[in-house]
């Protein structure tokens, strides 16, 4: 009944004789917990977009609107927010078996079957995990003070074997902050990547060689002034590979460095960062979130639309807030695998790089960081 209204008010006079949304399209990649009469689940919500272009909007991103409406409605949201302390011993854990893992590999050769399969299976995943680690403790939520956080992201980032969490901070909260502003969310493909990976081909490349977009994206569209925190990660990072590599040779760092290019490559965990924010069955959507069961792995940073809405819940407690708010959450389209998204994204036409809401940027940003 529902969807039958919703197909009378749409005018297909501009849809060239089709009868429905849905017509020689493939199958719909988002779900809906709870469907509307507004979207079924099922069919399409809107046409395919142009993919010679970004699609740019002049509303509002939809995450403080929807903070405001849900605190309202929930009061008691509050009482989710706050720092975790598992987070430490969780960092704890993951760098541990990533140095046990790479000391027991220091005599295997890189291109074996055994050492390409631990760097994907265990080095990929612990990696991603601690990439995401990072992004938790980004947002200080894993100790009330901000120095200890920043410390404990460098301590993340040992593994990774590239020094990252420091610039990764102030870029994260600015896309935070100013969510689809072009030139400062540098989460945003440019115009460049649309330019060239347009294309099946392109998107296979893209999706293979993610880590490297999201490691040299930024310093292209927006840099950043070099603080003592980002010394203090160089050096450490430095300092840790000069000692890994004299102590135990050359291979346990390339396992470091190929666990991280596998993290952010043909991953299952991967997915996330396509599932995010990229556009979808012709919804004008801006994130999605993924409530499957690689949240375990991954600091339930699936739960995307709750943390946009809340950043200062901590990803133990994201669960309980969309429990705590499924009126506004259930009734959103999200993903149901993020494996499946590496694989629609390359081979569905209706969704590549061009599949980013933009807008233009209201103001330059300041940089965002913390005091000292």
């Amino acid at each position: 009944m529902g969807a039958t209204a919703k197909a009378k008010q749409i005018d297909f006079s501009y849809f060239g004789g089709a009868e429905s949304l849905s017509e020689g399209r493939s199958p719909r990649r988002t779900a809906v917990v709870s469907p509307t009469a507004e979207d079924d689940g099922m069919s399409y919500p809107g046409p395919p977009q142009d993919p010679s272009e970004f699609l740019w909007l002049m509303t509002e991103e939809p995450h403080r609107s929807r903070r405001m409406a849900i605190m309202k409605a929930h009061p008691e949201v509050t009482k989710l927010m706050g720092h975790e302390p598992l987070t430490k011993w969780v960092v704890l854990g993951v760098v541990s078996l990533q140095l046990v893992t790479a000391y027991l590999l220091r005599n295997t050769h890189p291109l074996s079957p055994l050492f390409l399969l631990c760097a994907y299976a265990i080095g990929g995943t612990a990696n991603h995990n601690l990439f995401l680690a990072i992004h938790e403790i980004t947002h200080n939520l894993a100790f009330k003070s901000v120095k200890a956080n920043k410390a404990l992201a460098i301590f993340a980032n040992l593994p990774i074997g590239i020094p990252y969490s420091a610039a990764f901070k102030r870029y994260h909260i600015e896309h935070h902050k100013f969510l689809g502003e072009d030139g400062i969310d540098t989460d945003l493909p440019t115009h460049f990547e649309l330019l060239c990976l347009n294309n099946v081909l392109g998107k296979v490349f893209f999706a293979t060689f993610q880590i490297l977009f999201y490691a040299l994206r930024p310093g292209f569209v927006r840099t950043q002034a070099f603080t003592q925190w980002h010394f203090f990660n160089l050096v450490t990072e430095l300092v840790f590979d000069y000692v890994v590599v004299k102590t135990f040779g050359v291979r346990p760092l390339i396992y470091f460095l190929m666990s991280s290019f596998f993290a952010g490559s043909l991953h299952p965990l991967a997915g996330h960062f396509i599932a995010e924010h990229y556009v979808w069955d012709g919804l004008n959507q801006e994130t999605y979130s993924y409530y499957g069961p690689l949240n375990i792995l991954a600091y339930n940073v699936g739960y995307h639309n709750e943390h946009h809405d809340f950043p200062s819940v901590a990803w133990t407690r994201l669960p309980a807030l969309r429990a705590l708010a499924p009126e506004f959450y259930d009734t959103l389209p999200s993903h149901p695998s993020w494996p499946m998204v590496i694989v629609n994204f390359i081979r569905d036409p209706e969704v590549g790089i061009f599949a980013r809401i933009k807008r233009k940027p209201k103001s330059h940003g300041k940089e965002t960081e913390e005091k000292d």
